[in-house]
């Protein structure tokens, strides 16, 4: 069986000192490096928020203030810091991460209308990334996923890698929620273990 793992958005801006922190998120890289060398993998997959300056999901371009919730393009959309603004340092992989085995690349929430928490596809399920005919191509059956952060962008990764008939499995050590709720990262790993996603711990 053909394997890939997916390390979603192991950005500067989610990491320490970021605009967009997530709580311990630099402890899981060394974790990610080690995967990466203990495994072989057939395709090592980086996700990459890129955003637009202006986009829809900042609070900044809203007048909002970071916590509200607006409704976008027909979607709740939680209003963020600007953060992973392309071209930035905020948007760059961070130093630590080891990328010598890296395969491929997909950038996502380019589209300043909709926000793009999963690697797959928008969170409008409008427009896809091109991840799911890349891994598909490339006959990989079994995707392992790390990254940040565990509530938003990994969790809807593994949603949709499993919809899209991948045996999907989470590293419980590779990941760290934001937790914008106390409870965000206990009810993601039920929610996705009650899907049917395998939680490697």
């Amino acid at each position: 069986m053909k394997k890939a793992l997916i390390i979603v958005d192991v950005q500067n801006d989610f990491c320490e000192g970021g605009a967009l922190a997530v709580p311990e998120a630099n402890s899981i890289i060394p974790y990610i490096n080690l995967l990466m060398e203990e495994n072989e993998y057939d395709q090592i997959v980086l996700t990459q928020d890129w955003h637009p300056a202006d986009h829809k999901s900042f609070a900044s371009n809203n007048g909002k203030n970071v916590g509200e919730t607006i409704s976008l393009n027909g979607v709740p959309q939680f209003m963020w810091p600007d953060h992973c603004v392309q071209g930035t340092f905020g948007a760059e992989f961070h130093k630590d991460l080891n990328r010598d085995k890296v395969t491929h690349t997909i950038q996502k929430g380019k589209n300043v209308e909709i926000d793009s928490y999963s690697g797959f596809q928008d969170n409008n399920h409008f427009m896809k990334t091109g991840l799911e005919d890349f891994l598909k191509y490339h006959d990989i059956q079994l995707v392992e996923i790390v990254g940040l952060a565990l509530d938003y962008c990994v969790k809807f990764t593994a949603i949709d890698a499993f919809n899209a008939g991948f045996v999907t499995c989470l590293h419980f050590n590779g990941t760290k929620a934001v937790n914008v709720k106390p409870d965000s990262a206990r009810n993601t790993i039920y929610d996705l273990a009650e899907k049917g996603i395998t939680i490697l711990a």
